[in-house]
């Protein structure tokens, strides 16, 4: 695919200009009265997130695009490129381990309702890889009806029905692939799924002790959610059951020989 050929850049155009940043730097809006000194990091945290977010969003759309093509080597750049995003929002947690519990306290209450369930691009990212259990349908209508970000993805195909399909469509299954004497191409796209889906869960674990480590265990969320209890129960979500079920077959015929 080509994007044709580069216009001349506007020489008006600067660092600042081409960032949008005096739009973007204006947007970090503390609430508390008085200013709370850690409010601003609290927000720009989550605002990174979902930029970020946005940018997961958009390699997930050429992921889809490359295996619905066949393009075995485009999905599995579109993966890796997935795989170093989602590090990046996990590495930036680290940020609110330095908000002690008594100082988040000190602002909660000026965020309202406002919760993290209540993204509606992270529940498209979750949708997009594979979520369509019922308690994921439950936890997303809980505000209403789903945001149709979130409705667009959900009429999609999963990533491991369209990784399957593009088994199907090279004439060979999961267990073909596993047992290859040599590794192949759908092989490497394979790992690279798993990979996807095992940092997405590490960002889930992470993200569970963050919210005990300031809020605690049982303490109710921003908006009345269930908090770390609610987020404990999806580390264990699978995007790609098929492709973890496959090891369990070759460890259950190697150990009854």
């Amino acid at each position: 695919m080509t994007h044709g050929t580069p216009r001349p850049a506007d020489a008006a155009l600067s660092y600042p200009s081409y960032l949008a940043l005096d739009e973007l730097l204006s947007l970090q809006r503390p609430l508390s009265q008085p200013e709370h000194p850690d409010e601003l990091l609290f927000i720009v945290v989550h605002q990174a997130s979902e930029l970020w977010f946005k940018v997961i969003l958009h390699e997930l759309e050429a992921l889809v695009r490359a295996l619905e093509g066949s393009d075995v080597p485009g999905a599995v750049f579109a993966v890796k490129r997935l795989n170093a995003l989602v590090r990046i929002v996990t590495d930036q947690l680290s940020a609110l381990d330095t908000l002690p519990p008594q100082r988040f306290a000190q602002f909660r209450g000026y965020l309202g309702s406002s919760s993290g369930s209540q993204s509606a691009q992270f529940r498209a990212i979750e949708a997009a890889s594979g979520l369509r259990e019922q308690h994921f349908l439950h936890a997303i209508a809980e505000h209403g009806e789903p945001p149709e970000l979130v409705r667009r993805w959900l009429e999609r195909p999963t990533l491991q029905a369209l990784f399957l399909d593009l088994l199907a469509r090279r004439g060979t299954s999961l267990e073909k692939v596993y047992s290859a004497p040599e590794p192949s191409d759908l092989l490497m796209l394979a790992e690279e799924l798993l990979q996807y889906e095992q940092a997405f869960a590490r960002w889930r674990f992470l993200h569970v002790q963050l919210v005990e480590r300031i809020i605690g265990p049982s303490t109710s969320g921003t908006g009345g959610t269930l908090g770390a209890r609610y987020l404990a129960r999806t580390v264990s979500q699978r995007f790609f059951p098929e492709l973890w079920e496959v090891r369990s077959k070759f460890f259950g015929s190697s150990s009854s020989r």
